[in-house]
């Protein structure tokens, strides 16, 4: 692999994840702001991590909590204001953090005077900016698309008498980016945030940015062995409203932009039942830096086969595109609960499925992203119906674990109200399980989840192997998943066990130096020779010496 490498901050980081809303409050109405990250921004950077993203700060309505923007160019009030923006990001980069922000621009809040000016008439200068369509002669929406959310993803409009998409809330409706004029003024919305000193750019539900012109129906998905999914959106294949052709000379354009302002990092969320080709098509040469998707945000817990696919879609050659991983985000349940499964645990428990987790995740060739709470090995809140305030959640409940319980507020200070994060009551409930993980309970203690995490980002950055080397599966058991990572003379040895029960079996190697463990003997340490015995979900990392 190219030497290059070194010569991009933002090739293999690992990048952190913040939720504004559930962060820190510091100013008392039960909301995140940005002053509040401003105040953890020396936590953050104790983590040992590259950067940080930050979701969605922008003025709106708040109908899906910042997804839904009426005003790309300006702060939400209840986060703060541009001042306290540049306050942070000078902060930020004073502790070397990059900061990357998230950009929507698939959809628009319906609240944003785009969307005001082109619901006005079908002849205004903005009256293509959306997708509109006529009804069908019965009244019924243009073909059989449906939300994400919820019901058709069509809303009639009685100023146009036409309908318009929203593959999300009916309050966010889709921008059309088959119009240059729609793309000249997002490329002006992201010249803007990197003229304030931005990094790049997280752009959210990119392949959802364009539609099939002829607005041809999805085709129905079989069902699994009769089963009835869980809402009519996994009925079908949304091939005609997601992952359109045209979409990566948009991204073109966009990298563009970007490299005007240096060296700017670029990552595409990439949804589908499909993603991998998407993946491809949308990074390396002059597209974004890297794109991830949700095949590790999941409901079950994967398997070895899942890796090895995943891994097989990524060759190593230096401009084929660069993956990115997540096991935790704000729209996915809490990974120690969702891959867990029905395994019986504890807190104790807990912080082992945490480790091993993360040193798994740790291990994986590409750019890493942390979810905050994750290095805290926290599990899903459980939220009362009453109490939550998702959309989707709401909908869908009780049939899902929902998005509010991995949205809960940040746990600062143990036994304090709201566990330091508010001083008031905050927007949701913190969950009673997290105050014991409270960052200020595992600071102080070497082997908690958290000081873990510091100790394996450590490791990761130390290493060229691990951050930039290529990966080679190596030969193992079915339910084991093992690989070298390899960079100049430097190979790494990654081993799991991800099945639940133990295996005998180590690869042949004639020298090892163990760096970190998960589940394995708590007397094993770092220089220990080669494990011989690998327990029921365990892992462990070392070099070839």
């Amino acid at each position: 692999m190219s030497d290059t490498n070194h010569q991009e901050w933002w090739r293999g980081a690992v990048m952190y994840q913040i939720y504004p809303r559930s962060f820190m409050d510091s100013n008392g109405d039960g909301i995140g702001d940005l002053n509040g990250i401003t105040e953890r921004l020396d936590y953050v950077a104790s983590l040992g991590v590259d950067g940080i993203w930050i979701s969605p700060f922008f003025k709106s309505p708040q109908k899906d909590f910042g997804y839904d923007v009426s005003d790309y160019r300006d702060v939400d009030p209840m986060f703060g204001t541009l001042e306290d923006f540049d306050r942070l990001l000078a902060r930020a980069h004073e502790l070397n953090l990059k900061v990357v922000i998230d950009q929507v621009y698939s959809h628009s809040s319906i609240e944003h005077e785009w969307f005001a000016e082109s619901r006005v008439s079908q002849d205004n200068p903005k009256a293509d900016w959306y997708v509109w369509e006529e009804a069908r002669l019965d009244g019924l929406p243009p073909n059989n698309w449906l939300s994400a959310f919820g019901g058709p993803a069509w809303t009639w409009d009685g100023r146009r008498r036409q309908y318009y998409l929203h593959n999300f809330l009916s309050d966010q409706p889709d921008l059309n980016l088959h119009n240059h004029e729609v793309q000249d003024a997002l490329l002006d919305v992201s010249r803007f945030w990197l003229e304030r000193g931005v990094d790049g750019f997280r752009l959210d539900a990119i392949n959802l940015g364009m539609h099939d012109p002829e607005l041809r129906d999805n085709p129905p998905l079989p069902r699994v062995n009769d089963e009835v999914p869980e809402k009519p959106y996994f009925m079908q294949n949304p091939v005609y409203n997601l992952s359109h052709d045209d979409m990566p000379g948009f991204l073109e354009r966009l990298r563009q932009v970007a490299d005007e302002y240096g060296e700017k990092f670029t990552v595409a969320e990439v949804g589908g039942i499909d993603p991998h080709p998407v993946q491809r098509a949308y990074t390396g040469g002059c597209r974004l830096s890297t794109a991830y998707a949700w095949e590790f945000l999941i409901p079950f817990r994967p398997d070895t086969d899942r890796f090895r696919d995943a891994f097989d879609v990524w060759p190593d050659e230096y401009d084929a595109g660069w993956p990115s991983w997540a096991f935790c985000n704000h729209d996915a349940p809490r990974v120690v609960t969702r891959w867990r499964g029905g395994e019986d645990g504890g807190d104790d428990g807990d912080a082992d499925w945490a480790r091993l987790f993360a040193l798994l995740l740790m291990s994986l060739r590409g750019n890493i992203f942390i979810y905050q709470g994750e290095e805290l090995g926290l599990p899903q809140a459980d939220v009362p119906f009453e109490k939550l305030q998702d959309p989707e959640g709401i909908i869908n409940w009780p049939n899902t674990l929902g998005r509010d319980g991995a949205r809960t507020p940040m746990p600062w200070k143990q036994g304090e109200p709201h566990c330091g994060f508010s001083s008031a009551e905050p927007w949701l409930p913190v969950e009673e399980r997290h105050d014991p993980l409270s960052v200020d309970a595992q600071d102080s203690d070497p082997f908690s989840v958290l000081n873990f995490f510091r100790e394996l980002i450590a490791v990761r950055k130390s290493s060229p192997a691990l951050k930039y080397g290529r990966l080679r599966l190596v030969p193992s058991p079915p339910h084991v998943l093992a690989f070298t990572r390899t960079h100049g003379d430097e190979t790494v040895v990654c081993v799991f066990n991800l099945a639940a029960e133990p295996v005998t079996w180590h690869p042949e190697l004639e020298a090892f130096d163990l760096r970190l463990s998960a589940g394995m003997s708590a007397g094993m340490s770092a220089g220990a020779g080669l494990p011989e015995l690998l327990p029921a979900f365990s892992g462990y990392i070392g070099t070839v010496s």
